[in-house]
Parts: C-alpha cells; structure tokens; sequence
C-alpha cells in the first residue's frame, strides 16, 4: 500500500514538472525577454544570468560608458544585450531599455536584429517613425520596441533631410535594422 502511494506522488510529481513550460531563452514578447522580465531587477540578473557572463559598470566607469549600462555575454565572450537599468548603482532599480545584440534573439512571429523592414511591416503595427540626422527610428508599440534603420537604406533624396516627414512607403523593404531596443519605460 505505502509503495502504491509513494508510485502515485512520484508519478504526479513527473506529471506536473514535465507540462510546466520551459522559457525560451532567446525568446522576446511584450515584457519579456528569455528570462529577464519588466519587473526583474539589477540583483537579479547574476541569477537569471547565471550561466553567461553579466558586466555591470561600477562607480567611476562614467566615462568609460553610461553608468547604468549592464552588458550580457554568453561563455564564448560574444555580446548578447546591453541592458539600462532605471537607476545608476542601484541593485533594486529595474531595466528600462534592452538593446538587443544577438542574432538569437526573436519574437514570437520572428523578428530580430538581423530582420528586415519587411519582416517588421509584415508582422507589427507601426506605431511611429521619427526622422533623425543619420537614422529613422521605428516604433513597435505592440511589443514595447523601436528600431533604427541607418538612413543609407533610404533613397538619396531623403538621406540627409531631417525636416522631411519619412512614412513606410519611403522605406525600402529589405533595409536592414541597425539598432533594436525594448524600451521598459
């Protein structure tokens, strides 16, 4: 009897870790990415991160870089993300832009730092495009990003014109994304 309900718990207990659902480590939705959620904190990170490699600034790094940049490296040394924390040096601040680095990471219809502007009008509602002096920026609302497209993806007559009110249209499909943020804010 005693071995019948030690089968049955050991037999629950298999059930219930194997249906629970692993994260995607490379995985970005709309408060996450892989592991690192909107509410995650600086302290956090050596944990959900504890099998890369987690580069946090330290008081008198300033001009180094920005103090609230965290840097995230897998083993092998190649960059992952560049993370800004809400609050210089301070351990209970959460993240408040991501900027995505690794190829690896996507979203759920496929969209990464290697995409195109195709792939992005393809699958998300652009929310807004801003012209600036030597990108567009894009944004994505419905998954917390924007994005940079370098302005020589662009045709002549609007590559170095910063007043000129740039739509999709002026775009070209396979310009290719620059810079790709999640923005926490």
């Amino acid at each position: 009897m005693k071995t019948k309900y030690i089968s049955l718990i050991a037999i629950a207990t298999f059930t219930i870790f194997s249906c629970q659902k692993k994260t995607n480590p490379f995985e970005i939705g709309m408060d996450h990415i892989g592991e690192l959620t909107k509410t995650s904190t600086v302290k956090d990170l050596d944990k959900i991160y504890e099998n890369d490699s987690v580069v946090k600034h330290i008081a008198g790094d300033e001009f180094v870089g920005n103090a609230n940049e965290i840097e995230i490296y897998d083993k092998q040394g190649k960059q992952l993300l560049i993370l800004e924390a809400s609050q210089e040096f301070d351990s209970t601040a959460t993240i408040k832009s991501i900027r995505v680095i690794d190829p690896r990471f996507k979203t759920a219809k496929g969209f990464g730092s290697v995409s195109t502007f195709k792939d992005l009008k393809d699958n998300y509602t652009i929310s807004k495009i801003t012209n600036t002096l030597s990108t567009v920026l894009v944004d994505i609302n419905e998954i917390n990003a924007y994005v940079a497209i370098d302005k020589k993806e662009l045709p002549n007559q609007i590559q170095f014109d910063t007043k000129t009110k740039i739509e999709a249209v002026n775009i070209p499909d396979d310009a290719k994304i620059k810079y790709f943020w999640l923005n926490w804010e």
